[in-house]
């Protein structure tokens, strides 16, 4: 999948249908009556070009028969730079990006927080202030990784209410706790809210709370600490945190969650894959990160 940030066409622009192989310098010279060099390198740093949806900066990019190359008459969304944020797919409908720990997916409700959603909301308001931002699912503050929003409210509802189809993969991996000696295995719990502490709680047997499903599998590990890669089944509220507390496990750095230990001085946990079928192309497309190094960096 490629990480160019592509947006909505314009109103205004210029589509052109690709019947050869060219690069896509000489193919805007070709077709855009007399243009120098100059003027469409001019519009690819604007971002005004998009090559079957997605915007294109590269003026050597290789075209093929077929492709749809799109020139806007207006410049294209300002790249988003945040320490905390970067976008890895952008399109009309949806974004992707990844989220650093630290960063809330959206507010609490207490002042006026700087949020994953709120940085998004200014940077689609850049373009349009008719914009908009739709949350779809969240990752906790100090989780970090891959999380997709909607660019309208039809998409959210379509991505919410279809979720467990729609999402084909969800991978995590955690740093836990201890060895844990099973190479891989499956926790089936039934989860409940506190509503004063807003802990979760879990239960072997059917309580009348939130059945959750978590698949796991050991990477590496030494005497003091394991990375698991997890595949969820279900997708429940802080669903991996209490799994692994429940085996005896907890994510290091999480004293919510029964940890001691914080030997990277954050939540070891990272959403690092997020494979979804999109919601307009009904194709499926796959986002993923590498695992943080300082994960790794405990087993050196």
């Amino acid at each position: 999948m490629k990480t160019n940030k592509p947006s909505k066409p314009a109103d205004k622009g210029t589509k052109l249908t690709v019947s050869e192989p060219v690069d896509l310098m000489a193919f805007l010279l070709a077709k855009m009556g007399g243009m120098s060099r100059n003027s469409v390198k001019s519009l690819l740093s604007h971002r005004q070009v998009m090559v079957n949806g997605t915007i294109t900066t590269q003026f050597n990019a290789p075209l093929k028969p077929n492709d749809i190359v799109v020139v806007s008459s207006s410049r294209g969304n300002v790249e988003l730079i945040h320490p905390k944020l970067k976008i890895m797919y952008e399109d009309e409908d949806i974004i992707v990006v990844e989220k650093k720990e630290g960063l809330l997916t959206v507010s609490t409700g207490k002042g006026d927080e700087v949020t994953a959603f709120s940085i998004l909301k200014n940077y689609v308001k850049k373009s349009s202030p008719r914009n908009r931002i739709f949350v779809v699912h969240r990752l906790d503050r100090e989780t970090s990784g891959v999380i997709m929003f909607a660019k309208s409210r039809d998409v959210q509802l379509a991505l919410q209410e279809n979720w467990h189809r729609i999402v084909t993969r969800r991978v995590y991996v955690a740093l836990v706790e201890g060895t844990v000696e099973q190479e891989k295995g499956t926790i089936r719990t039934w989860l409940t809210e506190n509503p004063k502490s807003l802990k979760i709680h879990s239960s072997p047997v059917d309580n009348g709370g939130q059945e959750a499903v978590t698949h796991f599998r050991r990477v590496k590990y030494n005497d003091q600490f394991s990375l698991l890669e997890i595949q969820l089944e279900t997708g429940r509220k802080n669903q991996i945190r209490v799994h692994l507390q429940g085996i005896g496990h907890p994510i290091a750095g999480d004293k919510k969650y029964g940890s001691t230990l914080s030997p990277i001085g954050r939540l070891g946990l990272h959403a690092r894959e997020l494979t979804f079928i999109h919601p307009a192309t009904k194709k499926e497309v796959k986002f993923g990160t590498p695992v943080p190094r300082s994960f790794l960096n405990v087993f050196h």
